[in-house]
């Protein structure tokens, strides 16, 4: 979990460009499924309500992801909604991945209690506390996949659930506007041929 040496917005880039076009290309469909999901969610003018976490769940989670990815003095996965972003994910292209994040939450609170005995949550322990238990369970398999949910939903496009406010977009700089101007690549600049 250490970033030390790193910028915070270094750190996030490399980190979504390890997840690569494969992962997406792969759940492609599933995730427009995803994406008509929230639109239709959207148009009705209801909130979205969390479709797979209770909402004791989705708090421990929550104080999960806004240690991945924290709130300074750009706003964080809290504040991206990221936790939207997996719920909608379990009930869509990532379905079979239900059962770990039930059982990473079970346990995430042994854990917690494993550290501090007196804890009546992980989300009721102080920063400090919450990052050594993550540090404790930062190699487990349920770690890894919380944290390239955690990333792929501070990035993602907004429609999915997460990346609110395209929070994730303005911390790196990316313009969603689909308006370039020519040049748009090194080949325009290239001698033409002659004959």
């Amino acid at each position: 979990m250490s970033t030390q040496g790193k910028s915070r917005r270094s750190f996030l880039i490399e980190s979504v460009s390890g997840l690569g076009g494969v992962w997406v290309a792969a759940n492609y469909p599933a995730i427009l499924a995803a994406e008509q999901f929230v639109l239709e969610a959207a148009e009705a003018g209801q909130p979205a309500d969390f479709a797979f976490f209770t909402s004791a769940q989705a708090i421990e989670l929550e104080e999960m992801v806004a240690q991945i990815i924290p709130t300074d003095d750009t706003p964080g996965a809290r504040e991206a909604r990221v936790v939207s972003f997996i719920d909608r994910a379990l009930v869509t292209f990532e379905r079979e991945r239900q059962g770990d994040y039930t059982e990473g939450l079970k346990d995430l609170a042994a854990q917690t209690k494993e550290r501090f005995p007196n804890a009546t949550s992980f989300s009721a322990l102080t920063s400090d506390q919450q990052i050594e238990v993550l540090t404790a369970m930062e190699r487990t398999p349920f770690f890894n996949l919380v944290r390239t949910h955690t990333i792929t939903g501070f990035f993602a496009s907004p429609v999915h659930g997460g990346n609110h406010d395209k929070v994730g977009w303005e911390l790196v700089g990316y313009d969603d506007s689909l308006y370039h101007e020519a040049p748009f690549g090194f080949y325009d600049a290239l001698p033409q041929p002659t004959e």
